[in-house]
């Protein structure tokens, strides 16, 4: 996936003019309009229209830099079983470590959580391998936990006083995790 902080320096670094880096990408279906709009989408975080592989190749080929210098990788978990400020404990422990660090604290984490955050990291550290990144160079660059609400299936009830009952919640959040290259 498109990293949209390492575009923002590299276009500042090489000074390099959008409607330029524009002409490069066009392609079929994307005009040199569009193209410029969606470089300065893409410098935003707004990734409308979608990056394809081929406009990376061809963005990070008029930048003058390889494809995973220019690339960042995720994985996430959705609807994990546990509420998202348990979880948020542990991703706060890997955040801007090296990839190897971050497993190995995660390994020694005494939290039920750290189980579910490491196979997100090793799902996302497992993608850039397949894409030919430096897996010794990686590091944890961002992990957010969201709320996803109550898991399906888990509303009940438990007894109270005078004949009263008060709903049991249980909680499920989506764990992001995404590794970039130093």
């Amino acid at each position: 996936m498109l990293s949209a902080e390492k575009l923002k320096e590299l276009i500042q670094e090489r000074q390099a003019d959008v409607q330029q880096l524009g002409g490069h990408i066009a392609r079929a279906g994307l005009s040199e309009t569009e193209a410029v709009g969606a470089i300065r989408n893409w410098q935003k975080g707004l990734f409308k229209p979608a990056p394809e592989a081929g406009d990376i190749r061809r963005l990070a080929s008029a930048l003058g830099v390889e494809e995973n210098d220019l690339a960042d990788w995720r994985s996430s978990y959705r609807y994990a079983p546990m509420s998202a400020r348990k979880v948020r404990l542990v991703t706060q422990l890997i955040v801007g470590r090296q990839v190897q660090d971050a497993i190995d604290t995660l390994k020694f984490t005494r939290k039920r959580a750290a189980s579910m955050v490491e196979k997100v990291l090793k799902t996302a550290v497992a993608d850039a391998d397949e894409q030919r990144a430096d897996v010794d160079s990686l590091y944890v660059c961002r992990a957010r936990v969201d709320d996803a609400g109550v898991r399906i299936g888990t509303k009940r009830w438990i007894a109270k006083d005078r004949g009263r009952a008060h709903p049991i919640r249980k909680k499920a959040c989506h764990i992001h995790v995404t590794v970039t290259q130093v």
